[in-house]
């Protein structure tokens, strides 16, 4: 599956319809997001059961607000509707593949779990 572009119109309905979605923070004006969009692309063709999408940080500067981009090129991980992984710079297309595994992997059950409990530690302070 080819990359999409993700909006703020567009964000929620993506991020409740499919279990996992990668997300590519860029930049037009951004070096490193010109030679880690085609990996990031490349990684969307290979795995065409997983939603790429891109999203243009200048054009969609609400969604880079929520997330606190701060810097471009920044990866995201969302599984079912819980951020997994987030990195800055560009990322080489064989870590980009031991990431996509990783997310595959998950044990969301033990997410989960380690969420609800650090929550609870939180309101007990």
């Amino acid at each position: 599956m080819a990359c999409i572009e993700i909006t703020g119109e567009n964000f929620e309905q993506i991020i409740n319809d499919n279990p996992i979605v990668f997300l590519d923070f860029w930049a037009t004006w951004c070096g490193p997001c010109k030679s880690f969009g085609p990996v990031f692309e490349a990684a969307a063709e290979a795995n065409p059961d997983i939603v790429f999408g891109k999203i243009d940080t200048d054009a969609q500067q609400e969604l880079a607000s929520v997330f606190g981009i701060r810097s471009v090129p920044t990866l995201a991980v969302i599984r079912e509707r819980i951020m997994v992984f987030r990195e800055s710079g560009a990322i080489p297309a064989n870590a980009l593949q031991h990431i996509v595994d990783g997310a595959r992997n998950l044990d969301m059950d033990e997410v989960r779990a380690e969420i609800a409990a650090q929550q609870t530690g939180q309101q007990q302070d």
